[in-house]
């Protein structure tokens, strides 16, 4: 029974529970089965997102109510106005099938209400509930990147699209539209859908059908003017296919009375029961997954059956992570043994342990190789004694290490061996760590780039989910090893047993994972754009990388100056349009003036009693008042200081006078190179 009546300060998530499926179905190929062979792949990746997702949302913004909402079938009301409605559409594959029922089950285990109705999509349930909830007053996070779900964005609603941890707002639809929320219905219309097969006006895609919309302001008088457009061939369009366009709009447009038979307060947050959730999770054999939940429940973990083996698993004879020997080289004689087993084997994995995850800055701690699964060592080259900012020998070295240049001396002709494959997760990074020290790794194998390779839409490729993905293992997490706050450390910190056992098993992770992985490029026949394009682009990108990008620091200076002095000029307005000097930075106090003392129209009030001073609601004041137009300006000049001008100066390099971005070539599904620390991809051109 509900506890909580749903109304002003509630906040409802919607989770768009086909997308989660299909997420987790094609994130990895069908690898897991239980032990009587029905596969489960798709429900071990929806329950991991299930549990991240309650994870996630934990906080002082964690929702008061929550479901997940599922299409109950293929047939909707809509395939009734027209028998042609996503007649596209692909079957769904077949060990896709067994799953869903598991997926429905899944959500109840963990304590989520789980809903769908016959005839209607899940887009309408989340349509209905998404217009009750923000006619009650409360809140609205629909969890999707559906594009189609973007028509219910507005006053209380906004989306999130989990997969990128990205927000999407008023701003954000315009921003894929071209038009804002109550006007996507008439885009969509226009444009139709391919995926839907949804047919619009032909010819005219999502662009055009902005621009007709944003002339005319909406679908019927467009339709209705349609003789005054000049072009021949889009009048003719508009005028001969308006039954169809009309059409396309009911199509799209989604239906926000769906008769639903339970309400708002059935959706009220509850925790998840141990007696459920456990017995489900040890019943689908998800063993990884299941320590976690037990061990975030505080309950004993329960026993498991062995599953059927994985799809071109390791061999039977692999050694389990737990039986790994992991080795502290300490001496040049073991070292030399190493390389000697390298040479003979033709490859092997090598990580780096550094200081600092910028390259350019990074001290070498340790190098770590593995040439077999569960055999692995580390090579500890610059620990030291101590603490940072101890004064008893801080930045001593530790005792019994090979001195760096040594180690570096010996590893540097196998290293360079066109003969010997290494092997990494992100080999960039270690391939940039081993040129500052005069060391040109060369040829290289990269777990993170195959990965990408064979599943571009997957947004994670990390070694940590990579390794519980297709490993079924969890890596020693570094955190531990390093604090947080004032009490971190860098790795030349760790004590030299610890950081053996989480570097020599990085290296092992590695290495299980490129044995894993590799043969699936084939099989996927994607080898050609993997040893063609990715792979080679390792290098040109690490040499990019050091060079680094010129940057002038004066002009910079004299920019943020000037936006300084600007700032400091509207602040002086603001000043006098308020009739005393407040803080201009403080949303609170712009939206005590705004609403309170000048009594502007419009404001609305954020649930811990502030007005929301965004800039959707600046930009609707602005046209009536100086005072918000004036805000507006002195937060872009901010932004543009604070983000740009400023922050590039911070990431000039003090040896080289450079910015050293970074590239990564699995940072976006599309295809295109990502750059970040800093973003160098997105800086305004004016």
């Amino acid at each position: 029974m509900a506890t909580t009546t749903f109304g002003k300060g509630c906040h409802l998530h919607l989770i768009d529970g086909s997308a989660f499926i299909f997420r987790a179905y094609h994130a990895l190929p069908p690898l897991t089965r239980k032990s009587d062979g029905l596969p489960i792949g798709a429900v071990a990746g929806f329950c991991n997102m299930l549990f991240r997702y309650v994870e996630d949302n934990a906080g002082p913004d964690a929702p008061t109510h929550v479901a997940v909402i599922f299409d109950k079938g293929s047939h909707t009301f809509r395939n009734d106005m027209y028998d042609l409605y996503k007649a596209n559409r692909e079957e769904m594959p077949q060990d896709l099938r067994p799953q869903i029922p598991l997926t429905r089950q899944a959500t109840e285990a963990f304590n989520i209400a789980c809903k769908e109705l016959e005839g209607y999509e899940a887009d309408d349930i989340i349509a209905t509930l998404a217009c009750q909830a923000r006619e009650k007053g409360g809140r609205v996070t629909i969890i999707s990147s559906d594009k189609d779900l973007m028509q219910l964005v507005g006053d209380g609603v906004e989306m999130l699209d989990a997969m990128k941890n990205k927000r999407i707002d008023r701003e954000g639809v315009f921003e894929k539209f071209g038009v804002y929320p109550d006007r996507v219905v008439d885009v969509q219309a226009l444009a139709g859908d391919a995926v839907d097969n949804v047919p619009g006006a032909p010819g005219i895609g999502i662009k055009t059908a902005a621009l007709l919309i944003n002339e005319y302001g909406s679908l019927e008088d467009l339709l209705d003017r349609a003789h005054e457009i000049k072009q021949p061939k889009r009048r003719e369009v508009l005028t001969e296919k308006r039954d169809q366009i009309e059409l396309s709009k009911r199509l799209v447009q989604l239906d926000c009375d769906t008769p639903l038979d339970f309400t708002l307060d059935d959706l009220e947050v509850k925790d998840p029961e141990a007696a459920v959730l456990m017995p489900f999770l040890a019943e689908m054999e998800f063993r990884t997954l299941t320590r976690r939940i037990a061990e975030k429940l505080g309950v004993e973990t329960p026993a498991i059956p062995e599953a059927a083996p994985a799809q071109e698993a390791p061999q039977q004879d692999t050694p389990d992570f737990a039986s790994a020997r992991y080795d502290c080289v300490r001496d040049t004689e073991t070292l030399a043994a190493w390389i000697a087993a390298i040479r003979e084997r033709g490859y092997v994995a090598v990580d780096t342990e550094t200081t600092d995850l910028d390259e350019m800055k990074a001290d070498l701690a340790g190098i770590s190789l593995c040439v077999e699964p569960g055999h692995a060592c580390y090579i500890p080259v610059g620990h030291r004694d101590g603490a940072r900012g101890d004064l008893f020998g801080s930045d001593t070295l530790a005792e019994n290490q090979i001195p760096l240049q040594t180690a570096l001396d010996l590893l540097k002709p196998v290293l360079e061996d066109p003969a010997v494959l290494k092997i990494g997760q992100n080999m960039k990074y270690d391939a940039k760590i081993f040129a500052r020290h005069g060391v040109l790794v060369a040829p290289i194998d990269d777990t993170m780039l195959i990965s990408y390779a064979l599943h571009g839409g997957m947004h994670n490729h990390g070694m940590d989910f990579l390794s519980e993905a297709y490993l079924n293992h969890v890596p020693i997490p570094i955190k531990p090893l390093l604090g947080s706050g004032k009490a971190a450390i860098t790795f030349d910190r760790v004590n030299i047993d610890d950081a053996t056992k989480y570097a020599a098993e990085d290296a092992d992770v590695t290495l299980r994972l490129w044995q894993t992985l590799k043969p699936r490029l084939h099989q996927s026949k994607v080898t050609t754009v993997y040893e063609t394009l990715e792979r080679p682009l390792v290098p040109v990108l690490s040499r990019m990388e050091m060079a680094g990008i010129r940057v002038d620091r004066d002009t910079l200076s004299r920019m943020s100056n000037a936006f300084a002095q600007k700032m400091a000029g509207l602040e002086a307005e603001l000043h006098d349009l308020a009739g005393e000097p407040f803080n201009v930075q403080s949303a609170a106090k712009v939206g005590e003036i705004l609403f309170d003392r000048m009594s502007l129209p419009g404001g609305k009030k954020t649930k811990t009693g502030q007005w929301q001073t965004t800039s959707d609601v600046l930009e609707d004041l602005a046209t009536e008042h100086d005072f918000p137009a004036r805000v507006l300006d002195y937060r872009q000049l901010q932004k543009l200081k604070s983000t740009y001008t400023d922050a590039l100066q911070d990431h000039i390099n003090a040896e080289t006078g450079r910015v050293h971005t970074s590239y990564s070539i699995a940072g976006a599904n599309t295809g295109r190179l990502a750059s970040t620390d800093p973003n160098l991809q997105n800086i305004p051109v004016r």
